[in-house]
């Protein structure tokens, strides 16, 4: 694990939450992408070496609205930056942790994979990669 990547924030309503976030961090966001497998619109804050993405659902049976049904918003994920995706997904696999998504393509030139928060202390846990 390279460092902390950013905190994944399920949000109802993205300008909403991003004014919010702009104040309290006192930045604006660098980029609004949408990714459209996992039907949903992210906006990114630079921190230091670490991001905030706000993430909020385009279709209404989306990961993020379930999760806004069962959950209501707030802390989604923790995202890990890794040099070498399938190396880690190796070795935790190899220690008994549990992918539930991916690899594949994210948000912010990324290849991402998800940890089972089961296995991880009931934290959504996202390993990502720079895309070349």
């Amino acid at each position: 694990m390279k460092r902390l990547e950013h905190v994944g924030i399920a949000v109802e309503d993205l300008d909403q939450a991003e004014t919010i976030f702009a104040d309290v961090l006192g930045v604006a966001p660098y980029k609004r992408e949408a990714v459209e497998d996992e039907g949903v619109m992210t906006s990114f804050f630079q921190t230091g070496d670490s991001k905030v993405e706000l993430l909020a659902s385009i279709h209404p049976d989306g990961p993020i609205a379930r999760h806004l049904e069962r959950r209501g918003p707030g802390l989604h994920h923790l995202a890990f930056l890794v040099e070498n995706l399938e190396a880690e997904i190796s070795r935790l696999t190899g220690q008994g942790y549990r992918v539930i998504s991916g690899p594949k393509g994210g948000a912010d030139g990324k290849r991402i994979a998800f940890l089972h928060p089961g296995d991880t202390a009931k934290v959504l846990v996202e390993l990502c990669e720079d895309m070349p």
